[in-house]
């Protein structure tokens, strides 16, 4: 990968970290699955007045405005709303990465190399050390919850990928258009208190629906989709097991969710595993050159 695009895929990272501390703040004032209707409504409107859909296959947009939009962020925003801290959270839906792994193999065709491999079991030692670690327990459901999100997830970056070259700001715009009425239907069956949320909505709520639309959703999953559009799925995915690193970092600034010695030593191993992700066969390499001289 190019400096740039690592560069930017950390900076999605940072995002997506951050954004469960901001969710965790908009469950206070939201019903969970209104709040995500919310925010894909503000992906879409206006943008879509602005933005063509570019010929992007309407089956496209509806497999990921469901399986996105629909499924993973209502089943995420449910679980969270169960009681499942945030750093917690944002380190449990992680398994997304294995999950893309798994399904590019099985449907792309794209084996992990070695590196790839064990790049995933030292970031996966480091997430299972923090989840032994974590103080508290989560409800069972909203763990099961979290960690079917992340599937679906995964099951997102693959229809990325087999969507193709298409203009990926168009994609994520119109996608969210497909979400919120089947949310907004989901919401009015399961849920109570939607008009008193949107009626005494507070700075806030309003400045929590900004970050979650615009910034984590337009900007950061155009972003994501861009890099799985130049890169293999195996390449990019790895880079979302940063976010727990900031999702926890963040949580225990904010929210004051305590932060082990221990949390901290997993974090780096999650670290490690991505660096040999990415940079393993350059290390090899390197270590080659070095022995050879």
């Amino acid at each position: 990968m190019k400096a740039a695009d690592i560069l930017l895929a950390v900076l999605v990272a940072l995002v997506w970290g951050f954004n469960f501390v901001v969710i965790k703040v908009g469950l206070g004032a939201f019903p969970p699955i209104l709040f995500v209707a919310l925010r894909f409504f503000f992906a879409a409107v206006p943008a879509v007045f602005f933005i063509s859909r570019k010929g992007i296959p309407w089956r496209w947009l509806v497999a990921l405005g469901v399986s996105l939009g629909v499924v993973k962020f209502g089943l995420l925003f449910v679980g969270m709303n169960m009681g499942m801290p945030a750093g917690l959270s944002s380190l449990v839906l992680q398994c997304q990465a294995v999950f893309t792994l798994l399904m590019a193999a099985l449907v792309l065709k794209d084996v992990p190399t070695k590196w790839q491999a064990g790049g995933v079991i030292v970031a996966c030692a480091g997430m299972g050390l923090l989840i032994s670690d974590m103080s508290g327990t989560p409800s069972f459901t909203g763990l099961m919850l979290v960690i079917a999100a992340g599937f679906f997830w995964g099951v997102s970056n693959i229809i990325m990928k087999k969507v193709g070259k298409v203009d990926m700001l168009s994609l994520i715009v119109w996608m969210s258009l497909v979400a919120p009425l089947p949310l907004l239907g989901l919401s009015a069956v399961m849920e109570t208190g939607q008009w008193e949320a949107i009626t005494h909505m507070t700075l806030t709520g309003a400045g929590v629906l900004f970050y979650i639309s615009i910034i984590s959703t337009v900007f950061a999953f155009g972003a994501w989709a861009q890099l799985f559009k130049q890169y293999s799925p195996n390449m990019v995915a790895p880079f979302s097991l940063l976010v727990p690193i900031f999702g926890i970092l963040s949580a225990s600034v904010v929210l004051g969710e305590e932060f082990t010695v221990i949390e901290m030593a997993a974090s780096c191993l999650v670290f490690s595993g991505i660096l040999l992700v990415v940079f393993g066969n350059r290390i090899a390499e390197m270590f080659c050159r070095v022995r050879s001289a």
